[in-house]
């Protein structure tokens, strides 16, 4: 498999690749979001979440395939192309956002038990609980921090 490589987002010019990634993503995952949340959320991501956290790219061979977004050590987002699960794509991001931008916190999904899992395994613990997440909708999240293993 071809390496893979971390580079900073080099902004609006490649959101619609992020985009895409974001989509094959979240509908590989992301089963429990109704229609028009995915839709509301895909509609807001070059607009408004894109620009508000640093984004890092991974792409192998020059092609993007999965990126991860940091706010003030937060984890704000990670996806990795659906064709791209298992190969390493999101372990990277994830190493990468902790070693070199601080990364301590993470958000996730109840209902994606594999996200919850991903953290866990990378030593992730649960501190607290929301009943819905940051927009109000309807999807409990789970407030994660990184242990001291």
């Amino acid at each position: 498999m071809p390496a893979l490589h971390i580079r900073r987002s080099i902004g609006p010019a490649e959101y619609p690749a992020l985009v895409a990634i974001w989509r094959s993503a979240v509908d590989a995952t992301h089963d429990f979001l109704s229609d028009a949340d995915r839709d509301e959320i895909h509609s807001k991501l070059a607009s408004d979440y894109f620009p508000a956290v640093l984004l890092s790219v991974a792409e192998r061979e020059g092609r993007p395939v999965g990126f991860s977004g940091v706010l003030d050590g937060a984890l704000e987002m990670l996806f990795v192309d659906a064709a791209e699960r298992g190969t390493g794509v999101g372990s990277a991001l994830l190493t990468h956002a902790i070693a070199e931008q601080g990364v301590t916190r993470v958000d996730v999904n109840e209902q994606n038990a594999s996200a919850a899992g991903f953290y866990a395994h990378r030593g992730f613990e649960v501190v607290g609980r929301s009943e819905t997440d940051e927009a109000g909708r309807p999807y409990p999240l789970l407030h994660l921090r990184l242990g001291s293993l």
